[in-house]
Parts: structure tokens; sequence; C-alpha cells
């Protein structure tokens, strides 16, 4: 039976930490292969979990030991394998699915960069382009297709778990035109129309995330005589004008990126509408391991940061925004709200 370890002693635990990549690669596998969806409520053996993936049992055994000692999955003592909490979140029908996030974390490219990281942190820029030669959208969207979708797909993750909760914090009453501003699929918008029926919005983001947008946004959906679909750049330009602006989980990029998309925002804001940025912080969050860890991963491809409390001040601040009342989301997520000074 393999269980999880418990504070090891410091020399075990740097072991482990140094084969991090390990852990990282046998998750990877196991979303990959649709470990989690094959396996339901009953524990089942490995072999009969290797017919039902087309996997190697004895193989397949190996990962889901190596899983089941960072509690993913568990092993029973008679040897079948069982779920676990962390091991339903890998499936794609759970309504907390991280599947997608996980692969997101562990693309082909993300080997390619890591190992640079001493460079990234030596130069305090992206090394990404030093390895692909080009910028990292650009790769994305043209170079790397199925890398592009499970992106697309991460951020829909995301972006759904946390719309309801945005929707519950942010009161839009007596405001008619929100806009949410590089929105993904538009579940954020989609939710603030449904809470407030008199609501107007437009979603903008790159034409591609656009034209996948929600269900419920696109044409003959139950909110579409509501919505506007506008495929665009923030980082270009914003013609929209709103009362309310949200960014969500946006301004990582570089500072220039992030400067440009605040410009682009006041050029549009007419005095007095609301911005809402909405973002989770690198210093104020229970899940700073994760946190740091994509702090890193973003200077490695596109040289950008998650953001403090005080960074993101800084940085609204200096875009001429008024900064109001910050208050938690949920337990990852603040939203930081400002106005657009007359």
């Amino acid at each position: 039976m393999t269980t999880v370890d418990s504070a090891p002693p410091p020399p075990m635990r740097l072991r482990e930490l140094v084969f991090g990549a390990a852990c990282a690669a046998a998750v990877r596998a196991a979303a990959r292969l649709g470990v989690a969806d094959a396996l339901g409520d009953t524990p089942m053996t490995a072999e009969d979990l290797a017919a039902a993936v087309k996997t190697e049992p004895r193989t397949l055994r190996r990962l889901l030991r190596a899983l089941s000692c960072q509690g993913v999955f568990t092993e029973q003592p008679d040897g079948t394998f069982a779920h676990t909490e962390m091991s339903r979140l890998l499936r794609e029908d759970d309504p907390h699915s991280l599947r997608y996030i996980a692969l997101w974390c562990t693309e082909p490219w993300t080997w390619d960069v890591w190992p640079k990281l001493d460079e990234a942190v030596r130069s305090g820029r992206n090394v990404f382009e030093d390895v692909y030669e080009r910028e990292f959208f650009s790769y994305l969207n043209e170079e790397a297709p199925e890398s592009a979708y499970v992106f697309n797909r991460a951020m829909t993750t995301s972006s759904r778990q946390s719309a309801e909760d945005v929707a519950e914090l942010l009161d839009l009453r007596g405001a008619s035109s929100v806009v949410d501003i590089g929105g993904g699929q538009g579940h954020v918008l989609a939710s603030l129309l449904e809470k407030h029926p008199t609501l107007h919005g437009t979603l903008l983001d790159l034409p591609a995330v656009v034209g996948n947008a929600d269900p419920r946004l696109r044409d003959g959906g139950s909110l579409a005589s509501r919505v506007r679909m506008h495929p665009g750049d923030c980082r270009e330009d914003i013609p929209v004008e709103a009362d309310v602006y949200i960014i969500k989980n946006i301004l990582e990029w570089d500072d220039d990126s992030t400067r440009r998309c605040l410009a682009n925002v006041r050029k549009a804001a007419k005095p007095g509408a609301r911005v809402v940025v909405i973002e989770n912080l690198v210093d104020d969050t229970p899940s700073m391991r994760f946190t740091t860890a994509m702090d890193l991963l973003l200077l490695l491809n596109v040289g950008g940061a998650k953001h403090t409390r005080q960074s993101m001040v800084e940085r609204l601040s200096d875009a001429g925004l008024v900064i109001g009342e910050i208050r938690p989301v949920n337990a990852y997520l603040h939203a930081f709200e400002c106005t657009v000074p007359g």
C-alpha cells in the first residue's frame, strides 16, 4: 500500500524537490492517458485500468504508485487503486476539474525553458524567445495549435470557476454597459449579464478566442441580444466606451504591455468610469507555492510577473487611475476598484 509521506527531514525533502519534474510529468501522463476518467467510484486493479487506457499494466502500476505517494490516487491494501480528492480533479467531467491547468503547466515548451531559469534571473527578461526565436503567443497560435488549445481550455477553466465569485462581489446596479477586456470566452461577462438583466456587455479578446465564446453570448444564445463581440488586442487599442471595465488576470505580461493596456483603458473610458482589476497576488494568497511557481514561469515565457499588492497599486497609479477599495474575490483573487478621474 502506498501512502503520502508526512514531513520528511530536510535532506529527503530537498531530494524530493529536485525530482519535482518527475511529479509534474507523472500528473501530466495521467491526464493525457485519461486514467482519472477511466477510474470510477469502485477501486480498480492496475491491469483493468491498463486495459481501459491502453497501456502496459506494469508501467501503469509504477505511475500510479508514484502519484499515490503525492496523494493523487491511493493504493488500497488489496493492491487496487482508488480516487482521492486530488485525482478526481484530473477528471474532465469534474465540476472543479484542473485537468487542463495541469496540462498547461506541463506543456512541452515548459521543459525547454525551465532549465534556463538562471539566465532569466540573471538578465531579468524572458528566455522563451532565445529558445524558439519568436514571441510566446505568436509561437502558440502559429506553431503549436495543440498547446494553444490547452492554454485556452486552461484559461476557460480558471475563468469559469471564478466567474460566479466575481459576479457575486461586483454590484453593477446603475451601470448600463460593461466590457470584459481580455475576457477569454466570456464566462465572467455572462455571469454579470445574468445577474443584471438590463446590463449590456462587450467581450474583447483576440479573434480566435472571441470566436469560441461561451454559447450564451453567441448568436442564438440566451444573452446574445445584450452582447457585442469585439475581436482585438487590448495592448493595441480598446475602442469601447463603457460604464465599467473588467480586467481579470491579464496584467501579468511585461511592464510595457501592462502600461499599454491600462493607457488604452484611460483613452477609451469617460471620466467616472469604473475599472475593476482582478488578480491573484503573489504576496497575499493561501496558494503561495503555486503562485510563486507561476510567477517564475511568467518570467520565462513572456518576461512577466505575478503582482504583489504594492506593485499592482503602482501600475494602476502610474496609469492615472484613482484606486479605491481592494477586496478579496475568493481565497485566490483580489479586486482593485478604480475610477477614471475627471
